[in-house]
């Protein structure tokens, strides 16, 4: 996988553990299945964001300081990122996580292993009629 640009706010979601994205979940979603090469269910992401994290930092050592004000509302908040953007860049380059970097887990065992197998509910899916 190759470099990609990203927006600041899904970058700084992933650093700072504060939902930026204007994309809101979906550029969680993207920037994490990008840097990883997986394909998240929503449980797997904060693992997602402690490998992401770190690595989005190493690239863009820059951003190292750079978090969002405590106790803010959302225009205030929205006016900070707008300055930052305007400070780093609205869209920043990203480089997917090194090879064995990244382990996959299959989302089910995952969860199970998270919460008990005795909490998790498997629905099986009805096989596709060939048409």
């Amino acid at each position: 996988m190759t470099s990609r640009l990203f927006p600041l706010a899904d970058i700084l979601s992933m650093t700072t553990g504060r939902l930026l994205s204007r994309r809101h979940m979906d550029g969680i979603y993207e920037i994490a299945n990008h840097m990883t090469g997986d394909n998240f269910f929503t449980h797997q992401l904060p693992r997602a964001a402690e490998a992401c994290g770190p690595a989005l930092l190493d690239q863009h050592p820059q951003l190292r300081d750079v978090t969002p004000p405590e106790d803010i509302d959302a225009p205030d908040l929205m006016a900070w990122l707008a300055d930052t953007e305007r400070q780093h860049g609205d869209q920043l380059p990203v480089t997917p996580l090194p090879a064995g970097a990244w382990q996959h887990q299959n989302p089910i065992e995952e969860l199970c292993d998270m919460v008990g197998a005795e909490r998790v509910i498997v629905a099986p899916l009805p096989p596709k009629e060939s048409q």
